[in-house]
C-alpha cells in the first residue's frame, strides 16, 4: 500500500515548514503496517518561497498556474502514485494519532473516503464555538473539511477529482459526488472525531467580522453563484497572510 499526501499551497512560506514537519512526524504511523508514502506540494502560482521551501523539506513539487484550490489539489493528485490520496492544507498539522485512525479506517475495508474534525490554534471563544458548530455539522452530515481528506485513488479518479468550478466549498461538492460510489461499493464516508486536526484560525484574525459575515450570508443566499466567483471568495485568494 502506498499513500500520497498532497498539500496545495499558495504563498505559504510562513506556515508550510511547520506543516511539513508535522506531516513527516505523522508518517511514522505507516511504519508498523509497512505502508509507503510520498509528499507532494502543489505550488499554486505562489509569489514567495513556497516551492523552494517544499523542495528543501524533501517534498515533490508540482505547479498549477491557475489560482484555485481544487485545481491545485487535482494537480497534486495527477502526479500521485498512491493507492490512497490524503489532502492536507498548508496551514494544518496532522498528528501521528490522526494518521493512525486513518490507517485503521482504511484497513477496515468499509471506508471509501473520510475527513476529520478540527481543532483551531486559538483559545478565542468565538473561534472555538465556530469550530464546534462545524464539527457537529460535519459529523452529523458526514461532510469532509478540505483541511484533511483521505480518499481511495480509484474512486477519486472515477469521479474526476475536485470540481474546477468552485473557488470554495469544493470539498463539500466532492463529498456529495463520492456518496453514490460509497453506496454502490457498500462502503462509507467517515469523519474521524477522536483525533482532531490542528488547523489555523488565521482567517478570523486577518479578516473583519463584516468580511466573513458578508461571505457567509452570500453563500447561504446564493451558494453556487458565490462559491464559483473568485472575487466573492477572496478570503482564500487575495494573498493576505
Amino acid at each position: 500500500m502506498t499513500v500520497s499526501i498532497i498539500l496545495p499551497a499558495y504563498n505559504e512560506e510562513r506556515l508550510l515548514p511547520g506543516t511539513l514537519r508535522a506531516v513527516d512526524a505523522a508518517r511514522k504511523a505507516f511504519d508498523p503496517v509497512g505502508w509507503a508514502s510520498e509528499v507532494i506540494v502543489c505550488d499554486n502560482n505562489s509569489t514567495d518561497g513556497t516551492a523552494r521551501i517544499a523542495g528543501e523539506h524533501g517534498a515533490r513539487v508540482v505547479f498549477e498556474p491557475v489560482n484555485m484550490i481544487g485545481r491545485a489539489r487535482n494537480a497534486g493528485a495527477a502526479a500521485a502514485t498512491g493507492d490512497w490520496l490524503v489532502f492536507i492544507d498548508a496551514d494544518s498539522q496532522p498528528s501521528l494519532e490522526l494518521f493512525g485512525a486513518m490507517i485503521e479506517a482504511i484497513r477496515s475495508g468499509r471506508v471509501l473516503a473520510g475527513g476529520a474534525t478540527v481543532r483551531m490554534d486559538s483559545n478565542d471563544p468565538r473561534i472555538r464555538l465556530g469550530a464546534a458548530f462545524w464539527n457537529t455539522v460535519s459529523r452529523l452530515r458526514r461532510l469532509m473539511a478540505g483541511s484533511f481528506i483521505f480518499v481511495e485513488t480509484a474512486a477519486f479518479r472515477q469521479i474526476g477529482g475536485f470540481s474546477a468550478q468552485f473557488y470554495a466549498a469544493e470539498e463539500i461538492d466532492l463529498t456529495h459526488r463520492l456518496r453514490p460510489l460509497a453506496r454502490a461499493s457498500n462502503r462509507r464516508i467517515v469523519i474521524l472525531s477522536r483525533t482532531p486536526l490542528l488547523t489555523s484560525a488565521r482567517k478570523v484574525r486577518l479578516y473583519t467580522p463584516l468580511e466573513i459575515g458578508r461571505l457567509i450570508l452570500s453563500a447561504a443566499l446564493r451558494p453556487k453563484a458565490t462559491l464559483t466567483d473568485k472575487q466573492a471568495c477572496h478570503l482564500w485568494y487575495d494573498g493576505r497572510r
